[in-house]
């Protein structure tokens, strides 16, 4: 096990998507960081206008969860491309002829894509602090760095990072050709997921399934989330429920992929 897992992490780092994806990812947050912040620090109070306006460690929080609340795109692709990209380059039977338990194969690239995940989530916790901070701290109510529950959230979210990535990891595996695991992802994370969450967040008998979603999950571990915070989306699950949740997600897809597309003859 341990070499394939250090065989695995190799492939994983050895190319450029890796690092490529991760300052897009650093881009793109600190991007979002900037105008979130500014639209709750210059927003003009106007209690008429029907706007949802967070101050002080609300806004905080509703900022700092954007890594969880729409960067997860990044650490589920990356996850992804460590198996699909076997498939694509056709390289997957010679990576079973040097390892040939396919069991130990997924278990080996699940693993291996948890630094990195871990990369990620830190990379992306510095990008969305960096760009934001100054503006809350200068002209809000305060970026709230020493606040427990906001250091909280943001130690959550990179260990929630990472579960991303090994996510990825486990549908790729499903999904072996790359350019459909990669449209499926995009599509999920930036347009079903968000609607289905705020459509099913909007009444009360349905409320309780938006909770079991991935993304409100993943929310439900770091303890906040950006639909909550804004007043549209449900409650969130319990820190260890949503936590089990997640890993049950991750196992799942590892299972289906293990005994779907691992277990075919493989050319």
């Amino acid at each position: 096990m341990r070499a394939a897992l250090v065989a695995e992490y190799r492939k994983l780092v050895s190319t450029r998507m890796w690092w490529l994806l991760l300052l897009v990812l650093a881009g793109y947050l600190v991007f979002i960081g900037i105008v979130m912040a500014a639209s709750f620090v210059f927003a003009p109070e106007d209690p008429d206008s029907g706007q949802v306006t967070l101050h002080g460690v609300e806004a905080a929080r509703a900022i700092y969860s954007v890594t969880n609340g729409v960067g997860y795109v990044f650490p589920l692709v990356i996850g992804s491309l460590a198996i699909t990209g076997e498939f694509r380059h056709h390289t997957i039977t010679q990576t079973l002829l040097v390892e040939p338990r396919r069991g130990v194969l997924l278990g080996a690239k699940l693993l291996a894509t948890v630094p990195v995940g871990l990369l990620y989530g830190v990379v992306a916790a510095l990008a969305v602090v960096g760009a934001s901070a100054p503006l809350l701290a200068g002209w809000g109510d305060g970026a709230y760095l020493t606040d427990g529950s906001v250091l909280t959230l943001l130690a959550l979210g990179v260990l929630v990072t990472a579960l991303w990535a090994m996510i990825g990891v486990a549908f790729g595996s499903v999904v072996p050709n790359q350019v459909a695991a990669i449209v499926v992802i995009l599509a999920f994370t930036q347009f079903v997921e968000p609607i289905a969450r705020l459509a099913l967040g909007s009444f009360d008998g349905t409320e309780g399934v938006a909770k079991f979603l991935p993304g409100a999950a993943a929310d439900g571990v770091i303890g906040s989330s950006l639909f909550g915070e804004l007043g549209g989306g449900a409650e969130l699950l319990s820190r260890p429920v949503a936590l089990v949740v997640l890993l049950a997600y991750a196992a799942a897809l590892a299972l289906i992929g293990r005994f779907t597309t691992l277990r075919r003859d493989i050319a």
